[in-house]
């Protein structure tokens, strides 16, 4: 008995000693490329740093309408579904100043563009109340109205999927699908919808011109005695055009603050505010001329209230529309590497 003993353990010390450990694959680092006139501090948390494998996975899993967690054509929902590129990852459309959820359900708000997030160290949403990427997407997934999903079908469907198992693995180690890296890899997707080549960086950066009347946009947009834009919405020396702030910007005499949101491919962002009220352009320079309205949290920034906005002539109104459209970043809207994998 001792003999079989002994030879049965050297089998096995033999046969541990042959078994090659699992290769372990390390996902390749991503290095987000920054531009020089953008801030240098990226939103990007330790627990997620950017990888090859990650983004791509993220990719897939923002266009996957399985990710709702249900099959049925009726009731599939991605990110994407919200979130189109060619609106430069906003809706493009409302109803009522609201998209439609789930099943036509009507969401709480607006959209808000997908845009230079990675830079945004404020709250995320209209109310300013989510805290980072990670959280919007896991919201997202729940909300009973936006994809109404849970979170156990989520995970319980994806796993299924061929697909993606083997792409966790590559990415967290494991091909163990869970909620958490869902949303892990989702907002590290999201962090790379960086937006940095309009007309106007191209002028800033040497590479390109403005025409004139553009020009004189810029000038009223920057200064207190034209448009007054730049408090909220920043300029040359605030290139992501949004402080990200919550501002009352006088749309209503109850009116309350919201987020402020970047004025970049504004012409790709329309219907415009919150609720989606100003299909145009037109009608929002309107409202800063002349229809700001007065009500008890009224940002102090509204510097020309007292005249009820800023009494811009029509001219100045298309120098100060045409230089808006100059931040249209034509490269970022159809960038393939941005568009759906599947």
């Amino acid at each position: 008995m001792k003999r079989i003993l002994i030879l049965l353990f050297s089998v096995l010390l033999l046969a541990s000693c042959n078994t090659k450990p699992e290769e372990v694959h390390e996902p390749t680092p991503y290095v987000l490329f920054n531009p020089a006139f953008f801030p240098s501090l990226q939103n990007i948390p330790s627990d997620n740093p950017l990888t090859e494998e990650g983004i791509l996975l993220g990719r897939y899993l923002f266009y996957d309408g399985r990710l709702s967690g249900r099959t049925e054509a009726d009731s599939m929902m991605s990110c994407h579904s919200c979130h189109k590129q060619e609106y430069a990852f906003e809706a493009g459309y409302n109803v009522n100043g609201r998209v439609p959820g789930i099943r036509g359900k009507l969401t709480h708000r607006s959209m808000l563009p997908l845009i230079n997030l990675v830079y945004t160290h404020e709250g995320y949403t209209w109310n300013g109340n989510v805290k980072s990427i990670e959280e919007i997407v896991r919201a997202t997934l729940t909300d009973s109205i936006e994809m109404a999903g849970n979170l156990d079908e989520i995970v319980k469907t994806i796993s299924s999927i061929p697909t993606y198992p083997p792409m966790f693995k590559n990415v967290f180690g494991s091909e163990q699908v869970t909620a958490d890296r869902i949303c892990k890899a989702i907002a590290q997707f999201v962090r790379i919808l960086v937006s940095s080549n309009s007309r106007f960086d191209r002028y800033v950066t040497g590479r390109g011109t403005l025409t004139d009347k553009e020009m004189q946009g810029y000038i009223l947009f920057t200064t207190e005695e034209g448009a007054d834009c730049f408090h909220c919405h920043g300029g040359q020396g605030n290139m992501l055009f949004s402080t990200y702030l919550m501002a009352n910007n006088g749309l209503d005499a109850d009116g309350v603050p919201y987020r402020i949101p970047t004025l970049r491919n504004v012409g790709f962002t329309a219907p415009y505010m919150h609720d989606g009220r100003f299909q145009t352009l037109d009608e929002v320079i309107d409202h800063y001329s002349e229809h700001v309205v007065f009500s008890p949290t009224i940002s102090p920034l509204m510097h020309h209230l007292s005249d009820g906005g800023v009494q811009l002539t029509p001219y100045q109104k298309e120098c100060l529309k045409e230089f808006l459209l100059s931040l249209n970043d034509t490269s970022f809207v159809t960038n393939s590497e941005l568009g759906s994998p599947l």
